[in-house]
């Protein structure tokens, strides 16, 4: 197995796009987004005599809490591996991306793979760290738009939601609401920052910079690759959000909306919006992000019915706080009102390489607590 640095970026996305999951954020121009907003993006190839067996995609985050390698949804490795391929594959790989983050100053490694739980093996070496924090959603809310290679109709899909969430689309069309996809996104996307913004302020996340929604939408929307739609209400954009879409998948990335009007159920009738037209595109799947955890108990299918998959009582894994709410129980009902299934990733995890990482460990442990995760 030969692992080098990667140059190629059309060799590189075709790899991915011939997986059966295509995570976006291990594509080649998501490296170029981090490029632009100062962390420098590290790309790997494994080959061997064959052709690509896996490719890794990460990039250098000079946080004040650890300088570490964050690896967003990767490595990629080729499906048609044996578990034990996938193993010393790996192995080899991590082996590359140590010496990379410790010629650049890296206390640690941190990895949130797209490996779905349990099917996927952990082909670890030596024994992760599992991190105190998820690094990017690991319990995915998605939307098959297609049965048997058959795309499925708007009728199906409405007929499979909450009536809850048709009531609400209908009511936003009856109030007024409209959606619309804006054709000039770059110049359209400070209208999304200043709700994004106001939404960080009533919820109190940890948002993105500006400079990397600009970047992002900068370097996708040319490529047909993201789409920025507005929901307007009385002359007044009251709801907004980026789409990403790569290999035939929708991400619902990114949302925003006013407090002003609150009551005003925009955000179902521009999610509805974006499904339809991902179904003009002929896209197989429609994803909406992250959900809270579900309980231990078996969950309901939510196919006719939209049943919501049940959460657990607790605050976060592990943290005691009994009886509080998850932080993203209120989207989760949102979100999995449109119908759906659930797909639980393996956990992130991190590769220690100095002891200053500890310490990173023990203030990410408080953050987690105070979080409510």
């Amino acid at each position: 197995m030969n692992i080098s640095e990667a140059s190629d970026p059309q060799a590189w996305d075709s790899f991915i796009l011939s997986q059966p999951w295509k995570p976006f954020l291990q594509s080649w121009t998501m490296g170029e987004v981090y490029r632009e907003v100062g962390q420098e993006p590290v790309r790997l190839i494994a080959k061997d005599g064959s052709g690509i067996k896996c490719i890794c995609f990460g990039h250098i985050v000079p946080a004040k809490r650890g300088r570490h390698l964050s690896v967003p949804y990767g490595p990629v490795l080729d499906h048609r591996l044996s578990e034990n391929e996938q193993g010393t594959t790996f192995r080899e790989l991590v082996d590359s991306l140590k010496k990379i983050a410790e010629s650049r100053g890296c206390s640690f490694i941190r990895m949130s793979p797209f490996w779905p739980s349990p099917s996927q093996p952990h082909p670890l070496t030596p024994n992760p760290v599992p991190s105190p924090l998820h690094l990017l959603a690991e319990h995915i809310w998605f939307m098959k738009l297609k049965t048997e290679n058959k795309p499925r109709t708007g009728e199906e899909i409405l007929a499979g939601m909450r009536k809850t969430a048709r009531n609400l689309i209908r009511r936003a069309e009856k109030d007024g609401v409209t959606v619309e996809a804006s054709e000039n996104p770059v110049k359209d996307l400070q209208v999304f920052i200043d709700l994004h913004s106001e939404t960080r302020r009533r919820h109190g996340f940890t948002p993105y910079s500006d400079a990397f929604f600009r970047s992002q939408v900068s370097l996708f929307a040319p490529r047909g690759e993201c789409t920025l739609y507005l929901a307007k209400f009385q002359g007044e954009v009251i709801a907004s959000s980026v789409h990403m879409h790569f290999g035939g998948e929708t991400s619902y990335h990114h949302g925003a909306s006013a407090s002003k009007f609150s009551k005003i159920p925009a955000s179902y009738l521009l999610q509805w919006t974006a499904i339809k037209d991902a179904l003009k595109r002929s896209d197989d799947i429609y994803n909406f992000w992250g959900i809270a955890p579900p309980s231990p108990t078996p969950n309901p299918s939510p196919e006719g019915g939209g049943a919501l998959p049940p959460l657990s009582p607790l605050g976060g894994k592990g943290s005691g706080d009994r009886g509080k709410k998850h932080p993203f129980s209120g989207v989760t009902l949102f979100k999995t009102g449109f119908g759906g299934e659930l797909l639980n990733l393996k956990h992130c995890f991190d590769l220690p390489l100095s002891r200053k990482y500890w310490l990173t460990y023990g203030f990410e442990l408080l953050r987690k607590w105070h979080r409510g995760f």
